[in-house]
């Protein structure tokens, strides 16, 4: 088999080669797939900007860009294929510009390093995806919402301690998730502020002694920033994948909270809500389960998100200033998590689509201690002094007088909790998600 690599002397033992590729290469080609339409964006920019300080021929930039735009449609569609014996799906491009187009193709390296080349197309992919994740978590926020608007007057039990508490409802509830995932994009934005800065130019974190305009191809990219000092532009590999991850992080506990909640309280002894049939799985023995094993593996899925950043820690902490193929794994770290969060806030809103919530859940008498605070503050509005009332419910509830049963407090507790202040909290959604555009 030949080996193409861009780096590879004449010298080079062709059956070393092919050992140490197999280790060092590993499962790298099919993440590189990803990457494919970035780099060929990355290339775009900075062919433009070779041609622009002279080192490209205009002409020779026309053809260039005409095949990269070819290759790009092949990409964006995954229809990119990496050649045998090719290491990478960068050199696969520029082998593929180098066949067509002969020297011109061997002219786009010009003041480029892999390093820079490669850390770009994984910024611009984390940029991507970021905002792909920003507007499923905003359709699931806009689900959430509505629910909490169509189920604000129906009333819960309350719980601290996985004990009784206080009356919620069920819009109080959904959208208590709604703001969390507001908050959850803001430090989404923070990553996707960190990300969307140009590392090209950077070189191998030297710079390069060509006179390159790191302004134009910034402007280029679409890209407001660059990384300013070379040697730090380096370190932004496996910080950008791992601020990435913390991001990614925070809109998965909010998942794995609610799908917790929706797990509990579809529990018989609980009874809140359900799904239909076929949104729930059965038993092979117990035909009268229904198991809600898309919230369990939404779970699951979201813990494991969760370990991301910790992971991506342990793999690059000890590592001093510059690149190092250590970075090669955080792709296999983080790519699979950015494909697990999509599918799980798909799944959560095309699930909660069909949510079923039970009514009149109060009128069951275990629930009559929920409104002991309500008596409580009855009493405070009739002259007592807060421990007097407290004091004074608490005692009946031990010695078995407390009798406060009463539907009408329970109807007219519904407009206490009934201002959720949905518009508010839509408001705040819709600022941070601005940041995404």
């Amino acid at each position: 088999m030949k080996h193409n690599k861009l780096w590879a002397k004449d010298s080079a033992n062709q059956n070393y080669l092919e050992i140490i590729e197999k280790f060092t290469v590993g499962k790298d080609k099919d993440f590189d797939i990803l990457l494919a339409q970035y780099d060929i964006i990355g290339t775009k920019a900075h062919c433009t900007m070779l041609t622009k300080i002279g080192f490209l021929t205009e002409n020779e930039n026309i053809k260039i860009q005409k095949e990269l735009d070819e290759m790009y449609i092949l990409a964006k569609d995954h229809l990119l294929t990496i050649n045998d014996g090719v290491e990478d799906i960068h050199s696969h491009i520029e082998f593929n510009l180098t066949q067509k187009l002969g020297d011109a193709g061997k002219k786009i390296h010009t003041g480029r390093s892999r390093n820079d080349q490669v850390l770009l197309a994984i910024k611009l992919y984390l940029a991507a995806e970021i905002k792909e994740i920003a507007q499923l978590s905003k359709n699931l926020f806009e689900r959430l919402i509505n629910l909490a608007e169509t189920h604000k007057t129906a009333l819960m039990p309350g719980y601290t301690h996985f004990q009784i508490g206080m009356p919620s409802s069920f819009g109080l509830w959904f959208s208590a998730f709604a703001e969390s995932l507001s908050e959850d994009l803001e430090v989404l934005a923070s990553a996707l502020s960190v990300v969307q800065k140009n590392p090209l130019g950077s070189g191998a974190g030297f710079g390069s002694s060509f006179p390159l305009d790191r302004d134009f191809t910034t402007k280029e990219l679409g890209l407001e920033k660059m990384n300013i000092n070379s040697v730090y532009a380096q370190m932004t590999r496996g910080k950008s994948e791992k601020i990435t991850a913390m991001g990614m992080s925070t809109v998965a506990a909010t998942l794995s909270k609610l799908a917790y909640d929706i797990c509990l309280f579809s529990n018989q002894n609980y009874g809140f809500l359900s799904f239909p049939s076929g949104l729930t799985t059965g038993s092979s023995i117990m035909p009268h389960k229904k198991n809600p094993d898309v919230f369990e593996l939404i779970r699951a899925k979201s813990a494991r998100i969760q370990s991301l950043p910790n992971e991506l820690t342990l793999l690059t902490n000890n590592l001093p200033s510059g690149y190092h193929r250590d970075f090669q794994l955080t792709k296999e770290i983080i790519f699979p998590g950015i494909q697990d969060l999509k599918d799980c806030l798909q799944i959560f809103e095309f699930m909660l689509n069909n949510i079923q919530i039970k009514e009149d859940i109060l009128k069951d008498e275990k629930y009559d201690y929920l409104f002991s605070v309500e008596k409580i503050n009855e009493l405070v509005m009739n002259g007592a002094t807060f421990r007097e009332a407290y004091r004074e419910v608490g005692n009946s509830i031990e010695d078995g007088s407390y009798s406060y049963r009463n539907d009408d407090l329970k109807h007219t507790h519904k407009g206490s909790i009934g201002d959720l202040c949905l518009d508010e909290i839509s408001a705040q959604f819709a600022e941070v998600f601005q940041k995404f555009k």
